[in-house]
């Protein structure tokens, strides 16, 4: 009797079909931060970033998604478009909070420089004062170009 026979591995089938695919909601652990910042995102206006957009034409990714997968991104650390959207592609937290979508790495781009720009300090703001009053952030002291300043 050899060793090996005694050895028991779990099925391991890399080729397998599966009928349905999973639903990516079942996926995403309840506590995971990308369930904050999906969250948080869905709860401030976005306003701000509307304005930069004109009716007509053909259709753009939303907004709001663009925006969560940037703080997301800012949060995991994942800072370059190309980066991003690789992530999109590969990263199931990216893919849940994207709904799927599979914005390229022009379009994040974009989406940062010409419409976010001008509207980061509103929805920064928001999504502070939201944290404040969710308790999850307490705002004691506000440091401005390394100045202590008393909030």
């Amino acid at each position: 009797m050899s060793i090996n026979e005694n050895l028991v591995f779990k099925d391991y089938n890399p080729n397998q079909i599966m009928l349905l695919p999973p639903n990516l909601e079942e996926l995403i652990e309840s506590n995971h931060p990308v369930r904050v910042v999906n969250d948080v995102v869905d709860r401030i206006s976005i306003e701000p970033l509307l304005k930069f957009y004109k009716p007509g034409g053909t259709s753009v990714y939303h907004p709001r998604m663009l925006l969560k997968v940037l703080i997301y991104g800012y949060l995991s650390n994942t800072f370059s478009s190309r980066k991003l959207e690789s992530a999109l592609k590969e990263n199931i937290h990216f893919m849940w909070l994207a709904g799927m979508n599979k914005p390229d790495h022009n379009t994040i781009a974009r989406f940062r420089s010409e419409r976010l720009k001008d509207a980061l300090k509103t929805i920064f703001g928001q999504i502070v004062m939201l944290l404040v009053e969710e308790g999850l952030v307490h705002i004691k002291n506000i440091y401005t170009d390394g100045t202590k300043i008393e909030a």
